[in-house]
């Protein structure tokens, strides 16, 4: 009896192995698997169970959380959401995040590990923290006169600290309200629905993530490449340089806009924009040249994120001749965001050394204790001090009195560049207005504020699409914005 009692015990131990050997694979080894299994609703119940930490401008939430009553309890709110949707993205319990939503998820979700000084007890209690907040650099005054400059026209704004690389203002237009996409149900997914479907594409983040050609503005970098380069030593010296030019190893002749170009001078060709002159340096600068001068600016990289990543701006690296002359007046295959073309402004306005632009300020604890800053981060230099001196000089000359006239701020120093760029076959498409600028108010030793506009509106009549006529104003607006709250 004592025997078969023995061989029992050994069973139930055996059983009793098996059955710990069964848990720990569960726990263990499968458990990751469980989790993301789209039959376990666990970890969506637990993710809304609490309200999402905030993200706030200017020390003001422009987020919150609403108690839905439903299984996935707690939906996001915004406050102003198409003002600030190119920031904030949208959190959705259908769709999932995007932008700062996105890249802060887990600090604003309550998972990150550093909201506790003791993250494993909430892994042991199967709890977490409240969420914490993320404080943007946005300034709330800059990114209202950016939106309401825009009127709902297709276009951007991006304005950068120079000094720092703060993005003080990002609107996107036009744009949607992302509260629209918060819950589930068949609202949300009609909404998704017609977002998406819409040809005006409002979820677009044109300032991070769309690429346009830019024109005259990128005469800046081709002027800042020839003056390192000492292709020119002399900005006011004659370039003769032919009006019409003819691109080189062809029988096309590119012309300019205006009058008074022929045989201009760099700076006249920064002042009214004369495409023959820059044309002309850019290929007198070389390839190479210009490709290492616009590598220092940011174009041709990988990688930035803001913390949202940002789509590469091009300056193509294997180009003929004639290829070059274009593209060193922003065209052909020359292309940009308009972060990368405030970017370019703000390198100019900070001395000649670039800035790695930035969102977040600094997040925190539920209760406002720190949790990280963002650091500022340079990018190298884009040129040197003296060419940044003397492309300040150009640039405030564009203001005072060339084509951009309209970006004027009474008691500032502004410098700017105005584009217009062609695009669609045979150029046929509604050209693009843009204007790059920087600011600083009269006393103040370094400007303040860097920024760039685009407008891309198809329903306006192409012989009023001008940077000065359509992008100026709104960049003078951004400017006056950031000056009168110093």
């Amino acid at each position: 009896m004592i025997r078969y009692i023995r061989w029992c015990a050994y069973f139930c131990a055996a059983l009793l192995v098996a059955l710990l050997v069964n848990i720990t694979r569960v726990q263990v080894w499968e458990s990751a698997g469980y989790g993301a299994n789209p039959a376990n609703k666990r970890p969506a119940i637990e993710r809304y169970a609490q309200p999402r930490g905030d993200i706030l401008v200017d020390g003001r939430p422009v987020t919150g959380s609403r108690d839905s009553g439903q299984l996935l309890r707690y939906e996001r709110t915004y406050e102003n959401g198409p003002l600030y949707a190119p920031v904030t993205g949208f959190s959705s319990q259908t769709y999932g995040t995007s932008f700062v939503e996105r890249a802060e998820d887990a600090l604003l979700s309550g998972t990150d590990p550093g909201l506790s000084a003791f993250p494993l007890w909430y892994d042991l209690a199967r709890g977490r923290p409240a969420g914490g907040n993320a404080v943007t650099t946005v300034r709330s005054g800059m990114q209202l006169a950016a939106y309401v400059g825009l009127a709902g026209k297709r276009g951007a704004v991006a304005a950068v600290e120079p000094a720092t690389g703060k993005i003080l203002a990002l609107v996107s237009s036009p744009s949607y309200d992302p509260s629209v996409l918060s819950g589930t149900g068949e609202k949300v997914k009609e909404a998704w629905a017609a977002l998406n479907a819409d040809p005006a594409r409002p979820m677009l983040n044109r300032a991070l993530r769309e690429t346009y050609p830019p024109g005259s503005t990128f005469k800046i970098v081709t002027a800042a490449a020839a003056l390192d380069a000492g292709v020119v030593s002399d900005v006011d010296a004659p370039t003769r340089t032919p009006d019409p030019y003819p691109l080189p190893g062809t029988s096309t002749l590119l012309p300019n806009a205006g009058t008074g170009c022929e045989d201009a001078s760099m700076a006249d060709a920064v002042q009214w924009s004369c495409n023959t002159v820059m044309a002309k340096i850019g290929v007198q600068v070389g390839l190479r040249g210009m490709v290492e001068a616009a590598r220092r600016f940011g174009f041709n990289g990988d990688g930035l994120r803001v913390p949202s990543w940002v789509s590469r701006s091009n300056f193509d690296t294997d180009m003929s001749q004639d290829q070059l002359a274009l593209s060193s007046i922003g065209q052909f295959n020359t292309r940009a965001t308009p972060l990368q073309m405030a970017m370019v402004a703000a390198a100019v306005a900070n001395g000649g050394e670039l800035k790695a632009p930035y969102l977040v300020e600094r997040t925190t604890q539920d209760d406002g204790s720190p949790v990280r800053r963002g650091g500022q981060r340079s990018l190298g230099r884009a040129m040197s001090p003296v060419t940044a001196l003397r492309l300040q000089e150009l640039m405030v000359k564009v203001v005072e009195n060339g084509t951009g006239r309209n970006a004027a701020v009474p008691g500032a120093v502004v410098g700017g560049k105005t584009g217009t760029a062609q695009h669609g076959v045979g150029n046929a498409g509604t050209p693009y207005a843009w204007f790059i600028a920087w600011a600083k108010a009269e006393g103040e030793a370094v400007p303040s504020v860097a920024v760039a506009v685009v407008v891309e509106d198809a329903a306006a009549d192409r012989g009023d699409i001008s940077g000065n006529l359509a992008a100026a104003p709104i960049a003078r607006a951004v400017m006056e914005a950031a000056l009168s709250t110093r």
